[in-house]
């Protein structure tokens, strides 16, 4: 209950924001001023249903009420981003103003300031969100990364690691999105497949049905998967035992060794950053490492960029992640940075070790995403010169 008041309390702060800012404050009368009352009230409408359907925890938001839920939540929390800035820079203009004793502006003139920002505000807004879905929803560019380590033997040079991550399935990615990013995954032929968490947002019992083309992915070396927050959320476990039964190899503080033409480097895979707060899970590199050949390349798995502090302790070549959707839509990449040291989207260099950053084949919560287009990520392994 204290979580569904919170819910509800911030959502009536930002709804008579929002209608401060383009109702009152622009002067608006008649049915403009109802119509884009009622615009405004049913934003959020979506998701405060959901939350008093399922009041006992998080929502889980799927089927029809996903799409209006989503789209309603991001309109909402650009619009109050945005109308936030507007509000910063003209208190910054205003103290500037009354430290130079300007001549304040007139009530006409503030009301036609404020109508003109409204609705520049609003355009850009809805359009972000329009251009943001139809970027979301369009195919997953294939990124190419070639990447030299130094241990790799020359017999392994060109071998090659698709990446997929953050998929998220549930809510408003289904079994149909699902098909198409395996199909697409198996075209490129790879050497290996590596999937680094955060595929589902849901129990088992509510997403089998959507996960099971992943039973279809395959590769010559293998196909490895290691465990991302969401999972955490959703139950690990039941999902650790679902990708068993895909055929997908879990690496949970692992290490293995993929061999071709008799030489070989070393896969380790390791839990999710904050997977130490469930039982009988935790990040170990220690674990995952102990004992290797330190003449051999590696390749790490960690689905947060931010792991790579550890790894480049242990002398860990290559880190490969995701996590970050590469901040997926204005202004959340800057809290994505904040929380990730910096590591959003790319390549990377810490200490001695390479970082790749995926932006991720799908999306969470809305399905936007602006400046942040998704990828399905191709590695490519090269030997020394």
């Amino acid at each position: 209950m204290l979580r569904l008041l919170f819910i509800l309390g911030i959502t009536a702060a930002l709804v008579y924001y929002i209608r401060r800012r383009l109702v009152v404050d622009t002067g608006l009368t008649g049915w403009k001023k109802g119509v884009l009352t009622i615009w405004i009230g049913m934003l959020p409408a979506p998701l405060i249903v959901v939350n008093l359907l399922n009041p006992d925890g998080p929502p889980k938001i799927n089927g029809p009420m996903a799409w209006p839920t989503y789209i309603g939540q991001a309109l909402i929390m650009l619009m109050f981003a945005a109308l936030l800035v507007v509000d910063v820079t003209k208190l910054v203009t205003w103290i500037v103003r009354k430290a130079m004793k300007s001549t304040p502006l007139d009530p006409s003139r503030r009301q036609a300031l404020s109508r003109i920002t409204g609705a520049a505000v609003s355009t850009a807004v809805v359009g972000h969100v329009a251009y943001g879905v139809s970027r979301a929803l369009g195919d997953a560019e294939v990124v190419d990364v070639p990447v030299t380590l130094a241990k790799l033997p020359k017999q392994l040079d060109g071998f090659t690691i698709v990446q997929l991550t953050d998929v998220h399935v549930g809510g408003t990615i289904q079994r149909e999105f699902v098909e198409e990013l395996v199909e697409r995954a198996m075209a490129l032929k790879p050497d290996l497949i590596a999937l680094t968490g955060d595929f589902v947002d849901g129990s088992v019992a509510e997403l089998s049905p959507h996960v099971a083309p992943f039973a279809k992915l395959a590769a010559p070396h293998g196909v490895y998967f290691i465990t991302g927050n969401h999972e955490y959320y959703s139950g690990a476990d039941a999902w650790i035992e679902k990708w068993k039964q895909l055929g997908v190899r879990v690496l949970r503080n692992e290490r293995v060794s993929i061999e071709r033409d008799g030489v070989a480097f070393d896969l380790a895979g390791v839990d999710d950053h904050g997977a130490h707060k469930y039982r009988d899970h935790g990040m170990d590199l220690d674990k995952a490492l102990a004992g290797r050949d330190e003449s051999r390349a590696l390749v790490l798995l960690a689905h947060q960029p931010r792991q790579v502090r550890g790894a480049a302790k242990h002398g860990v070549d290559l880190q490969l992640s995701g996590h970050t959707h590469g901040g997926q839509v204005w202004p959340w990449h800057y809290i994505v940075s904040i929380q990730q040291g910096g590591l959003v989207a790319g390549m990377y260099r810490v200490g001695e070790t390479q970082l790749y950053v995926s932006r991720g084949a799908g999306y969470w919560g809305p399905p936007v995403r602006v400046g942040a287009p998704p990828e399905i990520t191709r590695v490519r392994l090269k030997a020394p010169a």
